[in-house]
């Protein structure tokens, strides 16, 4: 029990603890700047004059996306279509002139030999032609291709066994004019060289550039389709705020959505008729111009194939066999190259689509039938013993197979004249249809954006 104190006063309660101070309130979260974009912009929508700024924002951006891809999308299709014309389709056949001139410089070199060891002048200045023009097409086309591709590797492997190739011509040349059998042995193995090494890379190398001139056809030819969907979806969205305008205020034009609106549908009529044209160029450019190139050029590869193994039926003399090892190789080779070329000139004839295209390769026809008759004859006279006969059934001056070669070679080089000037205009006519369209979508797409936003901005000074 607790005494009271001596002071005679009441003890007093314990005092409680005081409270801990109130914690300070939590900052407000950070909101991002696009929800504060977002909350203004549903504020502005809530009044007339925010609806009709945001209206026109939309408007003006949909004006200007269309003129972008327009512009854009025009401008890839353009450059493709001015590939086709200055870059691969001539490199195509500058590829193809490499494979004419080599194998027409083999033609000459044996027929030379056929001639004995005093070569005709005519003969080894062809040669040396051909060899010139190839070598000169091979720097062209390097500058041309990239080293690291199919086409620089292909020419990189010509201008390396070409050397090699004359080099092995001068030495049967050397041993022939001394009258050595071995002269014989060197001129099989260019032949051999160039059959399986030099042609080959030269085949590939125009198929590379060949499916290169196709591969921009397609870029070319695609349509724009992103282009054409912005087009109709800004002449939508210029429609609609019209048809807004209209109901909201009972005038029927606004001037500036007018001009947009205008300036949309010439854009938008421009890049249709335009690509449109452009397609119809550049297809004729290809199924008229560079389809029967195409067939021309395997036409007279397989020509020259056929008179270098004819030619070579002389100099090997049955020396060397065909895999049946029964039949002459060079003969087998003559009657199938014989075979293509007759396929090729009848396909060359059913794709030709005037007289001037027909007439030469009619001729060509002719010269082919004649010289089938001539090759036969003389394979008679040299079965019979009669090489000498025989040599100047292929090689004479006069009623010869060489005619026959010489007319169909140049009836094939005035067809391909025809169709490359037929190429030529067809696709310099597609490239000509987008002249122009890029800049002009470009120059009309801004023009239409900021005659959209006057035209809104007349509508909102009524609101001041």
């Amino acid at each position: 029990m607790t005494q009271p104190s001596s002071t005679g006063t009441a003890p007093q309660p314990p005092v409680p603890p005081s409270a801990p101070p109130p914690l300070p309130a939590p900052p407000p979260a950070r909101r991002s700047a696009w929800a504060e974009g977002v909350d203004r912009l549903r504020a502005a929508a809530t009044t007339e004059p925010g609806r009709l700024r945001i209206i026109g924002a939309v408007i003006a951006a949909l004006v200007v996306a269309f003129g972008a891809t327009t512009a854009w999308q025009i401008s890839d299709r353009a450059a493709a279509a001015d590939d086709v014309v200055s870059r691969s389709q001539p490199l195509s056949a500058d590829a193809a002139s490499i494979y004419r001139s080599l194998a027409d410089a083999d033609t000459a070199a044996a027929s030379g030999f056929l001639a004995g060891g005093q070569e005709p002048h005519e003969l080894r200045e062809r040669y040396r032609k051909d060899i010139a023009n190839a070598s000169r097409l091979l720097v062209k086309a390097a500058a041309s291709t990239d080293s690291s591709g199919d086409s620089g590797k292909q020419i990189a492997q010509l201008n390396e066994q070409l050397p090699a190739y004359t080099s092995l011509i001068e030495q049967a040349r050397a041993n022939n004019r001394q009258g050595f059998p071995v002269g014989g042995a060197y001129l099989r193995r260019a032949n051999e060289k160039m059959s399986t090494e030099l042609l080959p890379a030269a085949k590939d190398l125009y198929e590379s550039e060949t499916e290169r001139l196709y591969q921009d056809y397609d870029d070319a030819n695609s349509w724009p389709f992103i282009a054409l969907g912005s087009g109709v979806l800004s002449l939508g969205g210029l429609a609609w705020a019209q048809r807004r305008n209209y109901h909201r205020t009972n005038r029927v034009f606004n001037h500036g959505l007018v001009a947009a609106t205008a300036a949309s549908a010439v854009v938008l009529l421009w890049l249709a008729v335009g690509h449109t044209l452009a397609r119809s160029g550049l297809n004729e450019s290809q199924a008229h111009g560079q389809e029967s190139l195409k067939v021309l050029n395997n036409a007279r590869i397989s020509s020259l194939q056929a008179r270098a193994n004819e030619n070579l039926t002389l100099v090997a003399r049955g020396a060397v066999l065909a895999e049946d090892g029964k039949s002459d190789k060079y003969e087998a080779e003559h009657n199938s190259a014989m075979k293509t070329l007759t396929s090729g000139l009848a396909r060359a004839q059913r794709i030709a689509d005037d007289s001037e295209g027909r007439e030469p390769v009619a001729g060509a026809q002719a010269g082919m039938t004649e010289w089938k008759k001539r090759h036969t004859a003389a394979r008679d006279t040299d079965n019979k013993g009669d090489y000498d006969g025989a040599l100047a059934q292929i090689i004479g001056a006069k009623n010869s197979t060489g005619e026959c070669f010489d007319e169909v070679d140049a009836s094939l080089e005035k067809a391909l004249a025809h169709e490359q000037r037929e190429f030529k205009q067809a696709a310099q006519d597609g490239r000509g249809a987008m002249t122009g369209l890029a800049l002009g979508a470009a120059v009309l797409a801004v023009l239409g954006a900021m005659a959209a936003v006057l035209g809104i901005g007349r509508r909102l000074s009524e609101y001041r």
